[in-house]
């Protein structure tokens, strides 16, 4: 079956373009976890800010369950490596800390201040912090731009130490961005600055997986095509390899509301991430 071709790259990676309201989301999030982070904070459950490196946007905010954690889960946001923080998303920790998991949320530098290479080592780095504060294993999720950096984790290149490797029991890319070239070709591409070294060293897509690695790619159904391309595309091409890899669409979700499954402690989506 022979594919649509794609002449405005732009226009494929426009999300908010083809979703109802999509300009309320943001503020609705904001709103929401300020909540979250409220309550937590009443609760003694939350460290907030919690280094791990020196640059600005190097923190994290860790939140723990009632009980000892199960393990830890990292969430890392999205907004195409130049928007958002973590302070956006604090509330899809919930599913994850119903079901007895400890969840941090990194921020990391934005483009056009850092390269996406830079951001796949700052993931690393705050996924090892985290990861000390918290025993067992880790499992780890990401939406959009997010998808790509917590993919990027599981490469046979990994910028993640060995002993942090064998603690990963699982990956939810959601809504993942896995091959970057056709990013050279977007407007975006004015502030990420990628070339096609650094396209093809940072594209999960285009490298090996790790040994052991346990992938599902997660997307909406009603997402761009692109989105629904790339979600296929890395369980696809791991699957060739000793991996578990699986791919999933949801029904009647788009690319603002496909993570709203993460407040749920029962939904497919939180039970694949932390359950």
């Amino acid at each position: 079956m022979e594919l649509p071709q794609i002449n405005d790259w732009d226009d494929a990676y426009a999300n908010g373009a083809y979703i109802e309201g999509a300009e309320a989301y943001p503020a609705r999030w904001a709103v929401s976890a300020q909540a979250f982070r409220d309550q937590l904070l009443g609760e003694g459950r939350a460290q907030l800010d919690v280094e791990y490196g020196s640059a600005e946007r190097e923190k994290f905010d860790l939140f723990l369950p009632t009980q000892k954690p199960k393990g830890l889960a990292v969430f890392v946001h999205g907004g195409y490596w130049m928007a958002f923080d973590k302070s956006s998303w604090s509330h899809l920790a919930q599913g994850g800390l119903d079901n007895g998991w400890a969840v941090a949320m990194p921020s990391y530098t934005l483009a056009p201040e850092a390269h996406l290479t830079r951001m796949s080592m700052q993931i690393a780095s705050a996924t090892t912090n985290a990861a000390a504060k918290v025993d067992g294993p880790i499992r780890l999720s990401g939406h959009s731009a997010g998808g790509h950096l917590v993919t990027r984790q599981i490469c046979a290149q990994s910028p993640l130490a060995a002993n942090i490797q064998e603690r990963i029991e699982k990956v939810v890319s959601i809504s993942g961005l896995h091959d970057l070239r056709p990013l050279m070709k977007t407007q975006m591409n004015e502030k990420l600055v990628l070339d096609e070294d650094e396209a093809i060293a940072e594209s999960a897509a285009l490298q090996r997986p790790m040994a052991g690695a346990d992938l599902i790619c997660w997307v909406g159904a009603n997402e761009r095509p692109e989105f629904l391309r790339q979600n296929k595309l890395l369980a696809s091409i791991w699957a060739g390899f000793d991996v578990s890899t699986a791919w999933h669409e949801a029904g009647q979700k788009h690319h603002f509301n496909v993570i709203e499954d993460l407040t749920d402690a029962r939904s497919d989506l939180t039970r694949h991430f932390a359950p």
